[in-house]
This record gives structure tokens, sequence and C-alpha cells, in this order.
């Protein structure tokens, strides 16, 4: 009976040892790369990063770069001293009217609003419609806004997912949001972009562009 229960209690303990060695396996390894996305306009280059704490956000906007969606699309919205935005399919046609409108069948993304995430200068966040008829603060699928203010807009923090931010090319944002605009604060000349998507080793991000991770 001793033996028996010796062994009960070796086996006991053999299996509490293990469970921390199993969950240490499950745990994610962080990856030593990242996406570096690169919009290109008339103007100069910008370059941003994605925040791994939106998910949906960031898995979004790289399917959509990759595909070549955003090409040809412009920052139809520029305020001085606040943002610029783009990213709609509309500002691919010729009408500047529906511009910022999105297509009637578009699709919305879940808030992915982090305390941690703000509007500071550079913050990449993603457009929406108004509280009003959008309670739950859902994302556009592809506009978004760029900060450009120096002080950043921290009146928006909790009411718009911010979701990456600009680590290079911030003085392209300002003569952006610096263009003469006409109604609805659309550009007169348009601002188009090609973006695209590269993984780069995030040691070799931080030495080019002194992003720290």
């Amino acid at each position: 009976m001793m033996n028996l229960f010796r062994r009960a209690l070796l086996l006991g303990l053999v299996l509490t040892l293990a469970v921390p060695a199993v969950q240490a396996a499950k745990k994610p390894r962080k990856s030593k790369k990242d996406e570096l996305v690169t919009i290109s306009t008339s103007l100069g280059d910008i370059r941003l990063v994605l925040s791994e704490l939106t998910p949906v956000h960031r898995a979004n906007f790289l399917k959509l770069a990759r595909s070549g969606f955003y090409n040809g699309t412009t920052f139809h919205r520029v305020i001085l001293n606040f943002m610029v935005q783009g990213g709609d399919p509309n500002s691919k046609d010729a009408d500047p009217s529906n511009d910022g409108q999105g297509p009637a069948s578009e699709q919305t993304l879940p808030a992915e609003i982090r305390p941690e995430l703000t509007h500071v200068r550079g913050a990449v966040a993603a457009a929406r419609t108004a509280d009003f008829m959008n309670p739950e603060r859902r994302s556009s699928a592809s506009q978004f806004y760029i900060v450009q203010n120096p002080q950043g807009t921290p009146h928006l923090n909790g009411q718009y997912t911010v979701f990456g931010q600009v680590i290079s090319g911030q003085e392209v944002v300002d003569k952006i949001a610096q263009q003469p605009a006409g109604p609805a604060n659309r550009p007169l000349t348009d601002i188009k972009m090609t973006v695209k998507v590269e993984k780069l080793k995030k040691k070799k991000i931080t030495e080019q562009y002194g992003y720290q991770y």
C-alpha cells in the first residue's frame, strides 16, 4: 500500500512540474521581423508600422496594401494642424463629390480601441461614421487618417481605433496637410498614393528609422 501511495505521490509531482513546461511551450514567440508599410506620393514617402495590439486592423490593412487596393486612391481630406485622410476607393473615380463616402456595401471592422494607443503626432487611425449611427464605433474597412498636429489630437483618444505609427516621412504628412483645399477639405490637386509592404528585421527598422519596439 505504501509503495502505491509513493507512486501516486511521485506521479502527481511529475505532472505538477510538467504543467509549467507545457504552458511555456505554448507561449507564442515574438517575431523578430515586422511589416514596413511605405505610402508613396508626389510629395514624398511616408513609412509606418502597424500595431500588433490591433490584429484585425493590422491584418486588414496589410491585406489591402498587398493586393494593390490603395494604389490610385487619394488623400481626399486634409486639415492643417489636424490630420490627413485617405484610402477611399471612391477617390479613384472622376466624381470628387463622393470622396470619403465609401462604397454603399462597404463592410466595417470591430473597434480595437486600446488606451495605450493614442493620437500622438503621426498616429495612424481608422476613419468611421459618427456615434449616432455607429454606437459601437466600428471602423471603415479601408479609410484611415494620419495625425498631423504637432501636439497630437488627444480629444480623439478612446473614440477611434489607432492601429499604426509613422516612423519616417512625417514632413510629407505636413506637406499634404498644407495643400490648398476646396469644399469638404478636399485638395484642389489630387494627391494619389501607392502603397507597398516589405518584411524587415525589427533591428533593421530600428537602425534605419529609430523606431523602438
